[in-house]
């Protein structure tokens, strides 16, 4: 957890807005530092974490959590995290094992026209609580997917992952007043349109108008320099009236081992 970034957005284990659908997105750089930041974040908080993690390990999410000072093993033990490690699972999917059928969460990588509905049932069952002892004592539910533009490579649809993400903030967002949080990955510059429907550059646009906070992450316009890693445009989308009210900040930022820091460029406001 980044105490910089939450003075940023006005947030803390203590005190965060519920019911937020916060986008993250890099292009020609890695976001991934923010995935680790809400994930510390939510789980200090004492909210209960759904994390899809597509594409890395347990054992690396957990490497760098303790290094941010939370021990994703101990969450699992308690029943505060639940994590789906999408690796492991589309390993057994693909070369099938005789003691492990795999999930039925990722049945989509077998069919990819089934869509996602059971993982979506996996997200609904893990964060609807069932009324024990154990539930009452954890905060708002969260969703967390690092990244979902996986998904596209695996054969799923930019559509079918927007109706995912429509009914994950359904739930998540409006029913349980729970936060999720969305890794989204796009290739190229941002002027570029390849003509791909179903694309990443179509999954991200559907998910900013859903989402009601945008990270995204680029490189420097300038290149490489060593003393700072990037920057990050931060985004508020809040309705007002019949319209939108939009609010962006600028900021360069560098990771270090065990924190990030940041440094403002900018700020602009418009109402759409």
């Amino acid at each position: 957890m980044y105490t910089e970034l939450n003075s940023i957005l006005n947030s803390g284990p203590d005190s965060f807005t519920q019911g937020e659908f916060i986008l993250l997105s890099d292009r020609q750089s890695d976001a991934s530092f923010l995935v680790h930041h809400f994930l510390s974040l939510y789980l200090r908080a004492r909210c209960k974490v759904c994390f899809l993690g597509l594409v890395q390990s347990f054992s690396h999410y957990n490497a760098v959590s303790q290094r941010l000072g939370v021990s994703l093993t101990q969450a699992k033990e308690k029943g505060q995290l639940i994590f789906l490690e999408g690796l492991n699972e589309s390993l057994t999917l693909l070369i099938p094992q005789k003691t492990d059928t795999g999930s039925e969460a990722m049945d989509f990588i077998r069919d990819p026209t089934v869509g996602l509905r059971r993982l979506y049932e996996f997200v609904r069952c893990s964060l609807q609580s069932s009324g024990g002892e154990e539930e009452d004592e954890w905060g708002p539910p969260v969703l967390l997917v690092d990244d979902v533009s996986v998904l596209l490579s695996l054969g799923v649809s930019a559509g079918a992952v927007l109706d995912f993400s429509h009914y994950c903030r359904a739930t998540v967002c409006s029913q349980l007043q729970g936060n999720m949080v969305m890794l989204v990955r796009c290739n190229g510059e941002e002027e570029e349109d390849g003509g791909d429907d179903e694309g990443s550059e179509l999954l991200l646009k559907g998910l900013t108008h859903q989402c009601s906070l945008t990270l995204n992450v680029r490189g420097l316009p300038t290149g490489y320099c060593r003393d700072i890693h990037g920057q990050v445009e931060v985004c508020w989308r809040r309705k007002e009236g019949d319209g939108q009210n939009t609010q962006k900040k600028l900021f360069q930022y560098k990771v270090h081992d065990k924190g990030a820091s940041f440094f403002a460029r900018g700020t602009s406001s418009a109402v759409l």
